[in-house]
């Protein structure tokens, strides 16, 4: 069986991303999205928000499970049997970053590769961070999340605005 791990904050979950996991599924047995508890960020969802929100978002995808975890992607990565890591891009800038994170992963663990994902060009300008500006701004983003989840996100900025 074949298990990829799609790892990432998805503070929220944006259309981008819910396209690198449908096409992740369709090539992998499982694909596991993997959501970072990361001490050193403060984001607007908990990692049990963004569990729940990416499970809405992801509710008809049959082999897609979603969990969080905190400390190094290669534990995580083992300790679900998996040996591919999903990495999407959206630009050369991306890479840069990403190809030096997969080949940290390779040195801690050299049975785990990283597979590149290009981003559909729809969805290219889309980063969650952009989508809360947006948001918190008042302006519309209904089209930049999956629809599943948009009214949690907006109860949750417009509670932030209080």
């Amino acid at each position: 069986m074949s298990i990829a791990v799609y790892p990432g904050s998805f503070d929220p979950i944006t259309c981008g991303h819910l396209d690198i996991i449908r096409r992740s599924a369709a090539l992998f047995d499982e694909v596991v999205v993997a959501v970072l508890k990361n001490s050193a960020k403060k984001p607007l969802f908990s990692a049990e928000e963004r569990v729940r929100l990416i499970e809405k978002s992801v509710s008809d995808i049959p082999n897609c499970r979603v969990i969080h975890f905190d400390g190094l992607l290669v534990d995580c990565v083992k300790a679900l049997n998996a040996r591919v890591i999903i990495k999407g891009l959206r630009a050369i800038s991306d890479f840069e970053y990403e190809f030096q994170m997969a080949q940290l992963n390779k040195k801690l663990n050299p049975e785990i590769e990283t597979f590149f994902m290009v981003t559909n060009a729809n969805y290219s300008y889309i980063s969650s961070s952009i989508v809360k500006e947006i948001a918190h701004l008042g302006g519309d983003f209904s089209d930049l999340l999956p629809k599943e989840i948009y009214n949690d996100v907006k109860e949750k900025i417009k509670k932030g605005r209080l």
